[in-house]
């Protein structure tokens, strides 16, 4: 496929396992595409699905797909759509197989190809899944042999975009400036509706109730314009495509199995109505290495929640954590939260209630089960007043742990099993010499990944304390930038934050050149750990986009051993960066958006 092509106009249909079922037929009959592909591997996921295999060896793929593929098998086929997703989880092999036996039951004349040789198991003692994080070379190569369906393993997420660009335009393994053009707009799509006002920080200013999907119309030179079907609901602006751009992301460079993509370069204009166009993105060649993911059982854990009424909620909760303290001893771990959900002289009981969360974990099923949640149970008539829990105690249950390393890309076989079951070992990605064209450059502000980690002020000019007001009185005020509003944070930015494994991220963005000038000066690692003191004591990096008017924060550590371990209130980081949105700064009035009724 040489010579200029049109935009290969590409769609989402699943940003995890269990998204709207019927988005997989929205997006078929709800306007033109070539490509729909679907995301449906997390790291919890590959937790459940090492699972399932478990029990049953022919599983471990996504079953949504295939009952998805019932009704949109035919339709794609009919609409000429070609379908990749990474539904096929650890067992690739076997969902292609159910996928050539569902159309011929079907009569659909379809062709399935899959990827394959991201599964490393048996990798290390203990572990339940490992697997390589492939590139899109694999799906390139099944869709050059004209295959209808592909369906993959544990690639990036971006793969399933960037493959098929490859294909559409028939881009070298060395077109690292299209290859992370395509990248980006599959990390774009790759959450689904998060892309058209899913989650979005400024959701009021919209109607998002039942947002579309997203796609992307991607040109030959690696530029895209993000939008969706017409008459579909939620919006695709500069905003929620720069929330998605900073979810789960770190330092300036995005590194991928198949190129480097430089989000520093990335640049985003509102072009029209529901349509963003994303242009300059820059790319290096990719890393030697590639990402494995592995996930293991890490013991057992128990949770029980007591509900602490009316007044003297802390003497009530320092009862209850000296009455189990013996209980306790034993075991690994245990953590106590209290959530002061309670109200002064509240109006209904429920409002007037606070919550005491005991985790237990441990080794041993039987440290924390029934013995240990009966012993708490037992307090119900010798505590305090007004004893009750949200739930009847329960049996221990397992939890995962999630884990990530590299290992060489030469070790891995990334094979393309193509629809006449020929094997296709994917080309590999020539190495690059350090300091070579096309090798990993500085980032274009000096630094080499990010700004000072934490307790520093990465490189912030001193006038930013003047501005920081992070401990100071609430109410108006002066500084150098004029007069100051104590308000929350998010009166000015937006946020989005994501898991990583144990690590979190979470990315800011404000809308004007003069509020960027104002963040990057004032929200600096020492500031952030100020208004977050869960992120204390943490080794957090600051990154700009000054391109995106944003600023990325890397909080490692912070959830522990990943979602499976339940470590945290919030698992997954999702909700940490509203809550720096919710806390009070000092903010240069002119900044904040005018009260309503004071306008012209």
């Amino acid at each position: 496929m040489t010579g200029l092509r049109r935009p290969l106009r590409i769609g989402n249909a699943s940003g995890f396992y269990g998204d709207r079922f019927s988005a997989f037929e929205e997006m078929l009959t709800g306007g033109p595409l070539d490509v729909l592909t679907g995301d449906y591997l997390a790291e919890l996921t590959m937790l459940i699905l090492g699972r399932d295999r478990l029990k049953t060896p022919d599983l471990g793929y996504a079953k949504t797909f295939l009952r998805q593929l019932e009704e949109g098998l035919g339709l794609a086929h009919e609409r000429g759509v070609r379908i990749v997703a990474n539904a096929g989880g650890l067992n690739p092999a076997g969902l292609a197989g159910a996928i050539r036996t569902l159309a011929a039951k079907a009569g659909v004349p379809v062709s399935v190809a899959h990827v394959e040789g991201d599964d490393l198991m048996p990798f290390t003692e203990g572990a339940l899944t490992a697997n390589a994080y492939l590139g899109g070379a694999g799906i390139t190569a099944c869709l050059r042999a004209g295959a209808d369906v592909v369906v993959t393993g544990r690639v990036t997420d971006a793969a399933l975009v960037s493959g098929p660009a490859a294909w559409w335009f028939d881009w070298a393994p060395d077109d690292y400036d299209r290859l992370a053009g395509a990248v980006v707009a599959g990390h774009v799509l790759e959450c689904g509706t998060q892309a058209t006002g899913g989650n979005y920080a400024f959701f009021t200013a919209h109607d998002v109730r039942r947002p579309g999907f997203p796609l992307a119309e991607i040109s030959e030179d690696g530029s895209s314009v993000i939008t969706k079907h017409p008459g579909t609901g939620g919006v695709v602006s500069t905003g929620t495509v720069t929330a998605q751009l900073l979810y789960e992301t770190q330092g300036p460079r995005y590194l991928g199995p198949d190129v480097t993509a430089r989000l520093d370069t990335v640049r985003l204009s509102q072009v029209d109505v529901d349509r963003v166009a994303i242009t300059g993105v820059a790319g290096e060649a990719p890393p030697p290495t590639l990402k494995v993911g592995v996930t293991s059982i890490g013991g057992w854990r128990n949770e029980v929640v007591f509900v602490l009424t009316g007044l003297d909620i802390e003497a009530k909760a320092a009862l209850v954590r000296a009455q189990l303290a013996d209980a306790l001893s034993q075991v690994a771990t245990a953590d106590w939260t209290l959530a002061r959900t309670d109200h002064e002289d509240a109006e209904t009981e429920e409002t007037a209630s606070a919550l005491l969360r005991l985790v237990v974990r441990d080794p041993s099923a039987d440290r924390v089960g029934r013995v240990l949640t009966s012993e708490a149970i037992e307090l119900a008539l010798a505590s305090y007043p007004g004893f009750h829990v949200t739930t009847p105690p329960g049996p221990a249950q397992p939890y995962g742990v999630f884990t990530s390393s590299t290992i060489p890309a030469s070790s891995v076989p990334h094979v393309a099993v193509l629809p006449d079951a020929t094997r296709h070992p994917a080309p590999r990605i020539p190495d690059v010499p350090p300091g070579a064209a096309g090798s990993v450059a500085e980032p274009r502000d000096g630094r080499p990944g990010g700004e000072a980690p934490a307790g520093g002020q990465g490189g912030v000019p001193p006038a930013a304390k003047a501005l920081t007001g992070a401990a100071g009185r609430g109410g108006a005020g002066e500084s150098p930038a004029g007069p100051m509003t104590r308000a929350p944070l998010g009166r000015v930015i937006g946020a989005r934050s994501g898991d990583k494994g144990g690590d979190a991220n979470i990315g800011v963005w404000v809308e004007s050149d003069e509020a960027w000038d104002w963040l990057h000066r004032t929200l600096t690692v020492e500031t952030l750990q100020t208004l977050l003191p869960e992120t204390a004591g943490l080794p957090v990096t600051r990154h700009p986009l000054p391109n995106l008017r944003a600023l990325n924060f890397t909080v490692p550590g912070i959830l522990g051993a990943g979602v499976a371990s339940a470590h945290r209130f919030d698992p997954q980081a999702k909700a940490l960066g509203e809550w720096l949105r919710a806390r009070h700064l000092d903010i240069p009035t002119h900044l904040l958006p005018a009260p309503e009724g004071t306008g012209p």
